[in-house]
């Protein structure tokens, strides 16, 4: 009877880790506005929220989640608990522009 409350209550915490990760929602962190980040994020709260967004206006778009840890009051153990949930696509860019050739002159020799 030991053995099978231990199998059920295994089975259980299965099901709770695979529905907690189905659920985790992901957050691009260039684009989303300061409400989504703390709902998002584990640990980001409505300041830090905020503080995430002004970094991101005076210093630019992040590059990876470790720069993350540049804001103010978010260190790398918060970066670490929300690496599955960072997204980091880039912000609409500028369309290319087209190339143009060279038209290079004939060469004349004297």
């Amino acid at each position: 009877m030991k053995s099978l409350v231990t199998v059920f209550k295994s089975v259980v915490l299965s099901l709770l880790l695979v529905a907690s990760a189905l659920a985790a929602d992901k957050v691009n962190i260039n684009t989303a506005d300061a409400a989504t980040l703390e709902s998002v994020l584990v640990g980001i709260g409505q300041s830090k929220a905020e503080a995430i967004v002004e970094y991101r206006k005076t210093h630019g778009p992040f590059k990876s989640a470790e720069e993350l840890a540049m804001v103010k009051g978010i260190g790398l153990k918060t970066v670490e608990k929300n690496r599955d949930r960072i997204e980091l696509r880039a912000t609409a860019a500028a369309p290319a522009r087209p190339t143009q050739a060279r038209q290079q002159s004939p060469v004349t020799r004297r």
